[in-house]
C-alpha cells in the first residue's frame, strides 16, 4: 500500500488550489457545520490544526467528513508524539475506508515545550518522524489486511531541508506553517516537481495597518516563542530584533498578510507562483479565532487564482 499518492491521484485534484486552515478550537463544537459552509463556498479542503492528539479529535474529524460531500479534510497537523503508530493507523484506516479520497493525514514533530508537556523528551525529531512513518506503514498494512490498495495520503509539516527531504521521500509532500512565499520557493526546490506543497497563509481582512498588525501580533505571539518556527525564520534572514517581543513590522507583514481582498489574493498568488500546489488560508478575526465572513468575501477571488 502506498502512502504517498501520485500527483494525479483524485485527492490531489480535489484539493484545488486554495483551502482553509482552522485551529481545532476555533469552530467550537460544530466543526461539521463550519466545514459544510466552507464546502458551499467552493474551497477544496479544510486543514484542522491543534495537534489532533487523541480519539476525541478524530471523532470531530469524522463529523466534519460526514457533514460534507466532496471536501478534503486534512490534519494540519497530527502530533506524532501523542500517538502510537498502530492506534493512529486504526483511525486512518477507518476514515480512509468510509470517505475514500477525502482524508489526508498531516504529521508533525511539534515543538520541544509542547512535546515535553506530553511527557516525552524532544530528541532527534527527524529520526522520530522516520521511525513513526515506518511504524505507521507496518500498522496500516496490517489494518488493511491486503484488502484495500487505495493510498492513505500523508504529508509532513516540514520547515528545514532535512524534513522537506523526508517529506519528498516518505510522504506525498509538505505542509509548511507560518512561512512566507520565500520559503515556498526554497521548499519547492528541495521537494522537486511531483510532491504536494501546501503552505498555510494567515491573513487579516483589515485596511487599517495598526489594527491589522495588532490582530496579527496576537496570533503570532505563541508561535514566536516556539524554537522550530524561530529557527526557520532566522534561516530566512529575520534577525533577533525582528523576532523580539511581538515581532517587527517587517516580520509581521511577511507572515500575516493584511489589507484588502486583492492584497490577500496577491499573497496567495505569490505562494502559487513560488511553487505551491495548494495554499491553506487562515482568516484571523479581531479578538482571536476565525473570521468566517472573510472566507465568504474572498471566495470568488481566491477560487479564481
Amino acid at each position: 500500500m502506498s502512502s504517498s499518492g501520485a500527483g494525479t491521484a483524485p485527492w490531489r485534484q480535489s484539493l484545488g488550489r486554495v483551502g482553509v486552515w482552522v485551529g481545532a478550537g476555533a469552530v467550537g463544537q460544530d466543526p461539521g457545520g463550519f466545514a459544510a459552509r466552507v464546502e458551499r463556498l467552493g474551497y477544496g479542503a479544510v486543514w484542522v490544526g491543534g495537534g489532533n492528539p487523541d480519539g476525541h479529535a478524530f471523532d470531530l474529524l469524522e463529523r466534519t467528513l460526514s457533514q460534507t460531500r466532496r471536501l478534503v479534510v486534512a490534519t494540519g497537523i497530527t502530533n506524532i508524539w501523542a500517538w502510537e503508530p498502530a492506534a493512529l493507523a486504526r483511525r486512518v484506516t477507518v476514515l480512509g475506508a468510509a470517505y475514500p479520497g477525502r482524508f489526508v493525514l498531516g504529521l508533525g514533530v511539534s515543538h520541544a515545550p509542547l512535546v515535553e508537556g506530553l511527557g516525552h523528551r524532544y530528541e532527534h525529531p527527524l529520526k522520530a518522524m522516520a521511525d513513526f512513518l515506518g511504524g505507521l506503514d507496518a500498522a496500516e498494512e496490517s489494518e488493511a489486511d491486503g484488502r484495500d490498495e487505495r493510498p492513505r495520503p500523508r504529508v509532513l509539516a516540514a520547515l528545514g531541508q532535512q524534513m522537506l527531504e523526508l517529506s519528498r521521500d516518505r510522504s506525498a509532500g509538505a505542509h509548511p506553517y507560518l512561512t512566507p512565499p520565500e520559503h515556498t520557493e526554497l521548499a519547492r526546490h528541495v521537494l522537486g516537481e511531483a510532491p504536494l506543497l501546501a503552505p498555510e497563509q494567515a491573513f487579516v481582512l483589515e485596511d487599517e495597518p495598526r489594527q491589522a498588525r495588532a490582530t496579527a501580533r496576537a496570533y503570532l505571539a505563541r508561535y514566536l516563542r516556539l524554537p522550530n518556527y524561530r529557527a526557520n525564520l532566522e534561516r530566512l534572514g529575520y534577525s533577533a530584533e525582528d523576532l523580539a517581543e511581538q515581532g517587527s513590522d517587517r516580520l509581521v507583514d511577511a507572515i500575516v498578510v493584511h489589507g484588502s481582498p486583492e492584497q490577500v489574493v496577491s499573497r496567495v498568488r505569490a505562494h502559487l507562483e513560488a511553487g505551491a500546489d495548494h495554499v491553506c488560508v487562515q482568516p484571523l478575526a479581531h479578538g482571536g479565532g476565525i473570521d468566517a465572513g472573510a472566507l465568504e468575501v474572498l471566495a470568488p477571488l481566491l477560487l479564481a487564482v
